[in-house]
């Protein structure tokens, strides 16, 4: 079998560290050898980085899993920094200006139809106090769980600060969910405050949201208030002695609050995970431990400067926006970019204006929006938008495709700017693996290895290290500072999902699969329910996408593993063309028959007949979550003729029968 595209591509695309930026960056390669000569030692280092109240009585603390005589197993328990108190608003925001940074620019705001704001850490720390004082007077205080069901505004940014500096806990919702998993949501934190806006702008439009909200609480005991912020002007009903504007009890408070000091452990804040595959997860992040393992990473991992502009586009309510927009950046003092809008609102080249109209020198996005970008743009960025302030780009969300990371680097970082690809999950807090920029050698497409101090493996079904050259299930070794305590009310999930299968090597499963290249680095796979079994050969997804995505005439691509009488599984590809797109149904169809053979050859040329794609199908779009992942279930929901449940976690949740319609007019 031919080689996978990844090694081809690697063996004649590597990108060492760049002297000029080698000689700058925050770190060197001495971090690895000092980190792993003692992990605890070396994040206690980190933890020194913040701002404490108190200093804390023990670095770490760790239960594992034990497995008893009848089989019960106990529940896993860490602690980092324990003893000490901080508060993480403080160390986010009041220290940089009692420090003489006040004046610098925390965020500057884009809002989709161009309104923008620039807040300095002077006026954050006023805004913050504010609502804290308003949070405080409406009987929310520490350990109270606050809903935050909001789009990218300043005012999710206030608020979340502001219920982390009272000790409450935040549980933030993207905004574009449905009135179900908002409810959900609220009822499983027990949440005593729901904060949302009149309404929302989305691709040009004004969008209602009250009324939404309203559904989500009604009957749910334990909310006691709804915090509504005006952002379209929409009509809403306030419910007398619940509803309250923003602007009648945030924007009146006093613009100073005294803080109070938390233990490490107090929670900071509750994500849940996306549910694909069952009841969405609660999973709970400390307060020291946390903040120490964002702060780090983004200082490392982003190589944070003084006069950075950075942006992450992730929307606030994704754990990638809580580590590296919110408590990453903030605390490390950085100006951020936020912006309110989908990439394409109003055209597509809004991203570009955007990093040349704020100076963007750190540019941190998901691999499908820049294959999306390679589609829009295939001959690159156009010559009216300067893209020469980036000095480095990131990746995040899943694995990138080779092709896609050397677009990304020639024509959004104009060759010259290195890419961290970073591995993480909501369970781990921050980053787990990435290059280190300015120490690293780049393999488009690898997240290499494991940051200092943390440890990753890929081991096989009974924890043992597979050889270089071979794929296995991607595990994190011992325990960090920014992973979750617990599945918040349910602790023994959180043991069974993490912790259980690997109790006796005492690893944490991350549910994807990775293999090591010959060098021993690590290339990720996809989840693990994301490998294809074809009369038993395991394919994974990712591979073939990327086979798919080195060719000329694809943009991007999904593939998703479907029913077949004859192997068990076959391999069914979705395929977005990098050319001009028809206008009919049946103009997708006849496109689907003139390339289908060309693309599977293409695969089967760079993996094996084996992988050639039974089912191949030109598409305009992919059905994707709001965090940019493609929902690859569904797509093998559409093949086999399933019901396609709930999509409210889509972009485009008319994506899915756009493609249906196609798949049957190919039938």
């Amino acid at each position: 079998m031919p080689d996978t595209i990844e090694n081809l591509l690697t063996e004649s695309r590597r990108y060492p560290a760049p002297a000029e930026f080698a000689a700058a960056a925050n770190v060197d390669a001495g971090w690895y050898e000092h980190a792993a000569a003692d992990p605890v030692a070396f994040w206690a280092e980190q933890a020194a980085r913040l701002d404490w109240a108190e200093p804390w009585t023990s670095d770490h603390r760790w239960q594992a899993v034990t497995i008893a005589a009848d089989g019960s197993a106990s529940v896993p328990h860490a602690e980092w920094f324990a003893g000490g108190r901080l508060n993480v608003a403080v160390n986010c925001v009041d220290r940089h200006v009692a420090a003489g940074r006040g004046e610098r620019i925390a965020f500057h705001f884009e809002g989709e139809p161009g309104d923008r704001r620039s807040i300095s850490y002077r006026e954050l720390q006023a805004e913050v106090a504010r609502a804290a004082n308003a949070l405080t007077a409406l009987g929310v205080g520490q350990g109270d769980r606050v809903v935050v069901y909001l789009p990218v505004i300043p005012e999710t940014v206030i608020v979340t600060l502001a219920i982390a500096r009272i000790g409450a806990i935040h549980s933030l919702v993207f905004g574009g969910f449905s009135s179900e998993a908002l409810r959900f949501r609220v009822e499983d934190t027990g949440a005593k405050l729901v904060v949302t806006t009149d309404g929302q702008f989305r691709r040009g439009a004004a969008v209602a949201v009250k009324d939404a909200v309203d559904a989500a609480v009604e009957g749910i005991a334990s909310v006691e208030h709804v915090l509504v912020v005006r952002r379209t002007g929409s009509a809403v009903t306030l419910r007398e002695g619940r509803d309250v504007w923003w602007h009648d009890i945030v924007s009146t408070a006093p613009d100073t609050h005294e803080p109070e000091y938390f233990d490490a452990e107090n929670p900071l804040f509750i994500i849940y995970t996306s549910g694909t595959t069952g009841k969405p997860k609660g999973l709970v992040h400390s307060s020291g431990g946390y903040l120490t393992h964002a702060s780090w990473s983004h200082w490392a991992v982003f190589d944070a400067k003084d006069d950075d502009v950075y942006w992450c586009t992730a929307d606030l309510a994704w754990v990638t926006a809580h580590s590296y927009v919110l408590y990453g950046p903030l605390s490390n003092g950085t100006t951020s970019v936020i912006y309110e809008g989908t990439p394409n609102t109003p055209t597509p080249e809004r991203h570009f204006e955007i990093i040349q109209r704020y100076g963007v020198t750190t540019y941190y996005t998901a691999p499908t929006l820049v294959r999306t970008l390679m589609t829009w743009f295939p001959e690159g960025v156009p010559a009216r938008h300067d893209l020469s302030t980036i000095r480095l780009l990131g990746s995040v969300g899943e694995a990138i495709n080779p092709e896609a990371w050397v677009w990304f680097h020639e024509h959004i970082g104009g060759g010259r700017a290195p890419i961290v690809d970073t591995w993480w999950q909501s369970e781990t807090g921050a980053a787990v693996m990435a290059p280190l920029p300015g120490v690293s050698t780049l393999k488009p497409g690898s997240a290499l290895r494991a940051l200092p101090g943390l440890s990753t493996l890929v081991v096989d079904g009974e924890g043992r290290r597979v050889a270089n050259g071979e794929g296995g299930l991607l595990v994190v070794e011992g325990t960090w500072p920014g992973m979750a305590r617990t599945v918040w009310g349910d602790p023994g999930r959180y043991r069974d999902s993490y912790w259980l299968r690997f109790a006796e090597q005492g690893y944490f499963f991350s549910g994807d699969g990775a293999k090591y290249d010959d060098e021993g680095d690590i290339w990720l796979l996809g989840r693990v329910d994301d490998v294809i079994n074809v009369s038993g050969h395991r394919l994974s997804t990712i591979e073939i996408e990327s086979a798919l995505v080195s060719h000329p005439e694809v943009g991007e691509a999904g593939v998703a593993g479907v029913r077949d009488a004859i192997t068990g599984e076959a391999i069914a590809a979705f395929v977005i063309p990098a050319g001009e797109h028809p206008a009919t149904v049946e103009g997708w169809a006849a496109l689907s028959d003139e390339l289908g053979e060309r693309l599977r050859a293409h695969v089967s040329a760079q993996i094996g007949a084996v992988a050639k794609p039974k089912h191949l199908h030109l598409v305009p779009d992919l059905p994707k979550t709001r965090s940019g992942k493609i929902m690859r279930r569904l797509l093998a929901d559409i093949v086999d003729g399933r019901p396609l449940g709930d999509t409210t976690s889509l972009q485009d949740e008319a994506a899915p029968s756009r493609i249906a319609e196609i798949v049957r007019a190919q039938a």
